[in-house]
């Protein structure tokens, strides 16, 4: 161990924030990951640890974030709100900022270690990169000295430059694109941020400094899509540029071509008209580390993706909020009504042999039956701004709380018991699909498949009983295609089970 002090990672969950709390702990570091949902913290493969501490805390409140940080050496901050669901994200991060600046005060850190992005502060500069830059300032105005970071584009497999990148070419053998791909960019492999946020704080030399980091390249994003068609034996893509289309258009077709929905992809997009390339490089002389070059960084995150060892992914981030009628509360009709539709079905297993078909649902393993149908709704969430089906999945065998599953999110994993999950798909409501597996004896098993939806206003009444008949169907084929995968003979059903009701699990 370096010594007993205690780091703090404010968005331990989060893409960098969960690879930064492992490379910590593999330098010896005591941390105490920080993040808003505690069942995310403590499904992350670090929560377990013996030089972990997990505690939870809002960036937006004070006293909370407060008492998190109370007791730590430093903390990096890894939070910002630009995510699904979230408007004026940029007046957001700020009182996160303005928060995080005078809790550090309070709770007596000696240092904040900030990951922002590259730019210059201008006019033409992109509403993302300015508000990275406005929290900046605002944290290094406090009396903690700041360390600031500044990064282009981050590789590695999971990241959201990333997966925009492998599936623009992966997909688009003719690509038209605004100006911006003529932009040059610095990028820079997940591996080295890695090092410099670890390497900062073991130099304290680094404490009160700005300083730009980036790999040993300078490119075009055309260079980009070059580099990355030759890495994954591709044919070169046709590029034809075009001035008349804006970043904010082409934030549109990626939407519609990559996983990364609008909230993301839009702000992403606008940047990239600006060029951010380090204008000095003293981090590497304070910190040094060997710079993979953006052809390694590209073929070591497509690596790992290829063999799904993707440690975190950009859509791990984010604010789980799960509803209120979901478990608790008054009466199922209090708050509105929630609508259900449900079948079960009883067969020849045992509940590990269910579990195990359950639990690779999505992505490329489809699920299970009327492929077609999950597809179609996902084509129409695209087309609506939702995330639609290609975000997949981080893992093919493993699930856990806070993954991003097509266009769910998971809520609850109870292995071998109930797999819950919550749409994150454009809905005029909210809605929940959950499988609930139940032994009723040695090697007869029951299982339960339930869609739940709280609509909202009349729209959300049109939307659910023409799926009634819809539901019917496909949740029987289901069913019944989950007994065939697995090898279990029918006993009984599928049938439609009784209503469930609200539950409370205090």
């Amino acid at each position: 161990m370096k010594d007993n002090r205690t780091v703090a990672v404010l968005g331990a969950t989060g893409y960098i924030g969960g690879r930064l709390v492992a490379a910590l702990l593999e330098r010896g570091w005591r941390v105490r990951a920080v993040g808003r949902n505690p069942e995310k913290l403590r499904c992350r493969p670090f929560a377990a640890h013996e030089n972990v501490e997990l505690a939870q805390a809002d960036a937006l409140d004070q006293p909370a974030l407060t008492e998190a940080l109370r007791g730590c050496h430093a903390a990096y901050y890894l939070v910002h709100s630009m995510y699904p669901g979230v408007k004026n994200f940029e007046d957001r991060d700020k009182r996160a900022a303005i928060i995080m600046r005078d809790a550090a005060k309070e709770a007596g850190l000696e240092r904040i270690i900030y990951l922002g992005g590259l730019g210059d502060m201008d006019k033409d500069l992109s509403e993302h990169l300015k508000s990275r830059m406005e929290v900046g300032e605002i944290l290094g105005s406090g009396p903690v000295p700041l360390t600031w970071l500044r990064a282009a584009m981050i590789i590695g497999s999971g990241s959201a430059s990333f997966e925009i990148l492998r599936y623009l070419v992966d997909r688009l053998p003719v690509m038209i694109t605004p100006a911006w791909v003529k932009s040059l960019c610095q990028p820079i492999a997940v591996t080295n941020v890695l090092e410099y946020l670890a390497g900062c704080l073991e130099n304290p030399e680094t404490a009160g400094r700005t300083m730009d980091i980036g790999g040993p390249d300078i490119l075009s994003y055309r260079d980009l899509f070059d580099i990355y068609a030759r890495v994954a034996g591709l044919r070169q893509r046709l590029i034809i540029p075009v001035p008349v289309l804006t970043p904010k258009l082409s934030s549109y077709w990626i939407q519609m071509v990559t996983p990364v929905p609008a909230s993301l992809s839009r702000p992403l997009a606008e940047g990239l008209r600006n060029k951010v390339v380090c204008r000095e490089n003293s981090i590497r002389e304070l910190v040094p580390a060997r710079l993979l070059t953006c052809e390694e960084a590209i073929s070591r995150a497509l690596d790992r993706t290829v063999r799904h060892e993707v440690e975190t992914c950009w859509s791990d981030a984010g604010l789980q909020r799960v509803p209120e009628w979901i478990d608790c509360g008054d009466a199922p009709y209090a708050g509105g009504t929630v609508l259900e539709s449900a079948h079960t079905l009883t067969l020849a297993a045992t509940p590990s042999q269910v579990w195990k078909a359950i639990v690779r649902l999505g992505g490329d393993e489809g699920w299970m039956y009327g492929n077609w149908m999950w597809k179609i709704r996902g084509i129409c969430d695209k087309l609506i701004g939702g995330p639609g089906l290609r975000r997949g999945r981080r893992d093919p065998d493993q699930l856990r709380v806070g993954d991003a599953l097509d266009f769910w999110r998971v809520l609850v994993v109870e292995e071998n018991r109930r797999l819950r999950l919550l749409a994150e798909m454009k809905l005029p409501g909210e809605a929940l699909l959950q499988f609930d597996v139940d032994e009723e004896r040695p090697g007869r098993t029951r299982v339960t498949l339930r869609a739940r939806f709280l609509p909202r206003g009349l729209w959300g009444i049109v939307y659910w009983y023409p799926l009634i008949p819809v539901h019917g169907p496909l949740f029987r084929g289901m069913l019944t295609a989950l007994a065939r995968k697995i090898g279990g003979k029918i006993l009984f059903g599928p049938i439609t089970p009784p209503k469930e009701g609200s539950q409370c699990r205090l």
